[in-house]
């Protein structure tokens, strides 16, 4: 039998104060995006709103870790009008989820069914 490489276990989920601070964060970026609109509009905040955006998106990463959904929230605020969707929030939401997050997880067992090779003989058995 042979022996098989251990799965990975999948990623930890990251500690209740980080989801926390991130919940936070992602909140008050898109409260600040929405409540300030005319100021982040194409005039003279406008960069100001592009760095609030990178900033946002660094911290959430050093926060969780990197999710496939901060990818789609980032270009999106880059678009002009998508900042009046919550999307840092929606992307929060995505990462912080759990599929099943109070049942464990099964162990698997894996058998060996490979056919056993075939026997080379040297040739008729001698009599």
């Amino acid at each position: 039998m042979t022996d098989l490489p251990p799965q990975s276990a999948p990623p930890a989920a990251p500690p209740d104060n980080r989801v926390r601070v991130a919940w936070t964060i992602a909140v008050a970026a898109d409260f600040a995006q929405i409540v300030a609109l005319p100021f982040f509009a194409e005039g003279a905040l406008s960069p100001f709103n592009a760095v609030l955006d990178v900033a946002v998106g660094f911290a959430l990463i050093r926060l969780l870790g990197w999710h496939w959904a901060f990818l789609p929230s980032f270009i999106a605020e880059l678009l002009p009008g998508i900042d009046l969707i919550p999307t840092w929030s929606a992307a929060v939401l995505l990462a912080t989820r759990s599929e099943s997050p109070s049942a464990p997880a099964e162990k698997i067992e894996i058998k060996d069914v490979t056919p056993p090779k075939p026997r080379l003989d040297a040739g008729p058995p001698e009599s």
